[in-house]
């Protein structure tokens, strides 16, 4: 029996306790569960690669910043082609995180916000809406939202607090919450 190489024995103790978070964040990020399993997969390939040089510390938030800095690489790569007639748009390249075809799973998860929740969160600056996913829904950290998004933890918290109002403000004036419900 051979034993385990140490760049396994690494990947295997840092970065496979956190695929499922980079699932989570990935789907925030691109929008839908088929770009966000490629990115986490390129994401995965990346930290193989540098699981050598990795200290150990923090795993969580190097992987969020490989799988931040490999969303800018793909996006940057992936642009949408330029159709001058419709019609001859079969095989076209759509832009990364276009939804090509729903999902039975982004189907489910659709249609587990009510409308009305789903509609004001749409509303949401993009900015906004994906702190607001990544800290409420995700459930990461203050810390691994700036980390995943690039931005310093104080941004994260002010864009954080903006975004929870601007979703209290919006259900209110669909009336689903009152004055009194939501500090």
């Amino acid at each position: 029996m051979s034993a385990v190489p140490p760049q396994a024995a690494a990947f295997r103790a840092y970065v496979e306790p956190e695929i499922e978070v980079l699932l989570r964040v990935g789907r925030t990020l691109t929008g839908n569960s088929i770009d966000a399993e490629d990115l986490v997969q390129e994401t995965l390939i990346r930290a193989w690669r540098a699981v050598g040089q990795f200290d150990g510390r923090y795993p969580r938030a190097w992987l969020l910043t490989i799988l931040r800095h490999t969303h800018s690489s793909m996006h940057r790569r992936m642009r949408p082609d330029i159709i001058e007639d419709p019609a001859s748009a079969k095989g076209a390249r759509p832009a990364f995180g276009a939804r090509p075809s729903e999902s039975p799973e982004d189907s489910v998860m659709d249609n587990t916000l009510s409308a009305e929740v789903g509609a004001a969160l749409s509303e949401l600056d993009p900015i906004f809406r994906t702190t607001l996913l990544l800290v409420d829904v995700d459930k990461l950290t203050y810390a691994e939202a700036a980390q995943a998004l690039g931005v310093p933890v104080g941004t994260v918290m002010s864009r954080l607090s903006r975004a929870r109002d601007r979703m209290r403000k919006a259900l209110r004036a669909r009336g689903l919450v009152t004055q009194g419900d939501a500090a």
